[in-house]
């Protein structure tokens, strides 16, 4: 299969994930406008973090996680501040997925052969697990088939739902809420962990990251817009946080059922992709040996998950507000010092300069402190 095709279908498969099914929610609480602005905003913005990952990893010889770039560039103090970032992150969303695909599995299969979603989401992480073992062939391939079919139900979904569609509910603006899509989005467009594994499928062909990285990011986006469309213009006020559910209430279980085989396939692939980056960043980073590496990277999420931490919505707005603010801000410091000391010449250069660096560390560093501030109110 085309290298180009694998990348751009693992990139845009892990980024399309559960922040999809939180879209709508936050949508009904600040209106569908400013929702458009923040995606355009903070899009613009992702893609030049990414780019500049991606500038990171050409500039280095040895394969990395942003762990081991943040040492080789940074020092071991930026490395142990990583560390801790990225290991919480991706614990955490693979604690998300782990939740909204247990809900999913129950919603489609709880009326036909029982079973609660505890059950549902063992399973899930079960299955998830086992595949995560055997690494990133599997799951590239996984990726570009699955994204196909996500396309498909997708499509489905909307012609279905849309004579339902109320194009009153686009009128509605609440600005009260404006900070509240800030962490949620962050996350749903946070590709930042597969841009090494992205770079390692395009092996022999360098020059292609800058395209995969930028088209892999809008594809999420024009995907999330259309997604939001349809069901925060069926359900408006009245769309729960799962999307989903309220779905179902407005358009009948015909629908809903497409809408979850929907968030299984979205859930589960991203899944495997993250857990795979977790399990490298342990093995390689910390030099530890690859089954305690995958054991590492998958059973703290469903130990977490046991104690009763289940509220998605939370979980990804605090990873995409901190978790991946933290990664922005030693991408940033990464990136400027890479340029100083590497001699390698990359495929590409952004020739980002300090006023831009400067900006985007304000941005980042402010999200993180407004999310402790919610936190602690």
């Amino acid at each position: 299969m085309n290298k180009q095709l694998l990348a751009l279908s693992t990139f845009s498969g892990t980024i399309i994930g559960v922040g999809l099914f939180g879209l709508p929610y936050i949508t009904s609480k600040i209106g569908f406008w400013p929702i458009i602005i923040y995606f355009i905003f903070l899009g613009t913005v992702m893609i030049g973090i990414n780019l500049m990952y991606g500038e990171i990893t050409l500039r280095t010889k040895t394969n990395h996680r942003l762990p081991g770039y943040a040492r080789l560039y940074l020092g071991r103090g930026a490395m142990t501040v990583e560390y801790f970032s990225s290991i919480i992150g991706l614990t955490g969303s693979l604690l998300a997925y782990i939740i909204i695909g247990g809900i999913f599995l129950t919603s489609l299969l709880s009326p036909i052969i029982g079973g609660n979603n505890f059950i549902y989401s063992t399973i899930f992480f079960i299955f998830g697990a086992l595949i995560i073992y055997y690494g990133s062939g599997p799951v590239s391939k996984t990726e570009f088939f699955s994204l196909g079919l996500f396309f498909t139900i997708l499509i489905i979904i909307f012609f279905k739902a849309s004579p339902l569609i109320n194009y009153t509910n686009f009128l509605t603006v609440d600005l009260n809420n404006f900070f509240l899509p800030y962490g949620v989005i962050l996350f749903s467009i946070g590709g930042i962990a597969v841009v090494p594994e992205v770079k390692e499928i395009l092996k022999g062909q360098p020059k292609k990251l800058k395209k995969i990285l930028i088209i892999g990011i809008l594809i999420p986006i024009i995907t999330y817009l259309f997604f939001i469309f349809t069901i925060f213009g069926v359900t408006g006020q009245a769309t729960t946080p799962d999307a989903m559910t309220g779905l179902n209430l407005a358009a009948g279980d015909g629908v809903v059922v497409l809408g979850f085989l929907f968030g299984i396939i979205t859930t589960f692939t991203s899944f495997l992709t993250l857990g795979i980056t977790l399990k490298k960043e342990l093995n390689f980073d910390c030099k530890l040996p690859a089954w305690i590496s995958w054991i590492l990277a998958c059973l703290p999420a469903y130990l977490l998950y046991l104690i009763g931490l289940n509220d998605f919505i939370s979980i990804i707005g605090f990873i995409g507000s901190i978790g991946l603010g933290i990664d922005v801000i030693i991408i940033s410091l990464t990136y400027w010092h890479a340029k100083k000391k590497s001699k390698l010449k990359p495929a590409y250069s952004l020739n980002l300069g300090k006023i831009s660096l400067s900006f985007l560390l304000l941005l980042f560093l402010t999200g993180i402190l407004f999310e402790v501030a919610s936190l602690v109110r």
